[in-house]
């Protein structure tokens, strides 16, 4: 989907202009992947882009919304099955890149990629902080999902190697990944299996070969080579974990890059082809941000070590701060993965309570999918929205920027919603999304463990 937003503030409101609001034309898949990286005081910086940037053309774009929405809300049940299962067994367990990130919306999801080279093949991956291990697929291939890339050919890299069964790599998948490696009789290579949230998954032999990011250099990178892949991963060539257990990207570079990393998720608007970046270290000068970085500590979680988790204290719309007991219970996830941010049931009541207050006089539309609050406005050029801003410990804020506020569903608006949404029940943990973070700068900094929120307008170049 894409839209065409002027953003001008006025006190505790944004406005958005829903002229010339409409889904995006699906170019050439070909075109749409993005090798771009450039270096900056020290800093290699890659492009980033949204996923539905590189999917095929597809005509079928009533179904799209829901059918994204849908799978959106598997892969949050499935997380909160995930911790809950965690949780009741009790399992414990100076360089700088920078990578242009992109919006994902032409690989027919809401997810965003990047482009790396392993074993001297560019390959573009979906970026996911809720996940760690990397994988690709490889040939030769079982069973795999269609993609315009080549599939990476272990055969010939010349610096490719099979992972034993015997390494500690192989016996570190259970905490990366919820599953053992394991070994087929009289084979000593370690294959592994990763399921995700929304039924996808991939399966094949863990390896190690050369990957480059940007013009960084990393030896024996430790990833999946899927000959088996199935699931909703649009056109991507594969997945790049950002997670933080021992095979996550993040600490198999944690001597290179300091365990640091940050990304500014572009619009989800793929006519304008905007563009965002990743970057890899610790050199905030390479920053384009507007406003300061504010931290927030990191919460520690021996059970949940791979997750990124915040203590979320309070939510503000339109300058009035919301009255609940439940804020700051629990914590909550922020995930690259997830698209539309989930609160407890009594924090998304009193948000829509508050923004119906707030935003008032406006034609109701009725709710869909995952989402209760809509609105029709195709009578309307431009409208006036109440700013959402979340608070966390340590008094740092992320404001929601104009184009995380509404999910269009009808390209006319006639059918428009708050793009946030209730969990199923109270104890469940909250997931901050990457609808809600686009045109921010965060920054995930696993060395002093805290996190941190800027404004930034999202570009590459």
């Amino acid at each position: 989907m894409s839209s065409v937003l002027i953003r001008q503030v006025y006190s505790e409101k944004e406005l958005l202009s829903l002229k010339k609001h409409q889904w995006g034309v699906e170019g050439d898949s070909r075109s749409c992947f993005s090798p771009y990286s450039r270096t900056q005081n020290g800093a290699t910086i890659l492009e980033m882009k949204h996923r539905d940037s590189c999917s095929r053309p597809n005509t079928n774009t009533n179904q799209k919304p829901e059918n994204r929405l849908i799978s959106d809300d598997i892969r949050v049940k499935s997380i909160q099955s995930h911790i809950k299962n965690i949780l009741s067994s009790q399992q414990e367990s100076p360089s700088q890149t920078q990578i242009p990130i992109n919006s994902g919306i032409k690989l027919q999801t809401l997810n965003y990629i990047v482009s790396i080279t392993l074993g001297g093949r560019n390959l573009t991956v979906i970026v996911d902080t809720g996940s760690d291990l990397t994988w690709v697929q490889c040939q030769p291939c079982k069973l795999c999902y269609t993609q315009p890339e080549p599939l990476f050919n272990p055969l010939i890299s010349p610096s490719y190697q099979s992972v034993q069964c015997s390494s500690p790599a192989c016996h570190s998948l259970q905490f990366a990944t919820g599953n053992l490696g394991f070994c087929e009789k009289d084979v000593p290579t370690c294959n592994y299996v990763v399921t995700y949230g929304d039924g996808s998954y991939t399966r094949g032999e863990l390896g190690r070969d050369g990957l480059v990011l940007g013009t960084n250099k990393v030896e024996n990178f430790i990833f999946g080579c899927g000959y088996n892949n199935e699931g909703l991963f649009g056109s991507a060539s594969g997945l790049m974990g950002l997670g933080r257990s021992d095979l996550s990207l993040i600490s198999q570079t944690y001597d290179m890059f300091g365990g640091v990393f940050s990304y500014c998720l572009p619009d989800s608007d793929s006519a304008s082809g905007s563009s965002g970046s990743l970057i890899l270290g610790n050199d905030t000068s390479v920053f384009k941000n507007t406003t300061p970085i504010s931290y927030t500590r990191l919460v520690q979680s021996p059970q949940l070590y791979s997750f990124y988790i915040l203590n979320l204290t309070g939510i503000s719309i339109g300058g009035v701060d919301l009255n609940s007991p439940n804020f700051d219970k629990n914590g909550v996830l922020i995930d690259s993965g997830t698209v539309i941010t989930r609160v407890k049931p009594s924090i998304y009541a009193a948000i829509k309570a508050e923004f119906l207050k707030q935003f008032s006089g406006y034609p109701p539309a009725p709710s869909f999918s995952i989402l209760d609050t809509c609105f029709n406005l195709s009578g309307y050029d431009e409208v006036s929205i109440p700013t959402v801003r979340m608070q966390f410990e340590g008094d740092a804020e992320m404001s929601v920027d104009v184009s995380g506020m509404f999910y269009f569903v009808k390209r006319d608006a006639s059918q428009v919603c708050l793009a946030l949404a209730s969990l199923s029940y109270e104890d469940e943990i909250g997931i901050i999304g990457n609808y809600q973070q686009k045109n921010v700068r965060v920054v995930y900094d696993t060395k002093e463990m805290r996190l941190g929120f800027a404004k930034e307008t999202c570009n590459f170049n």
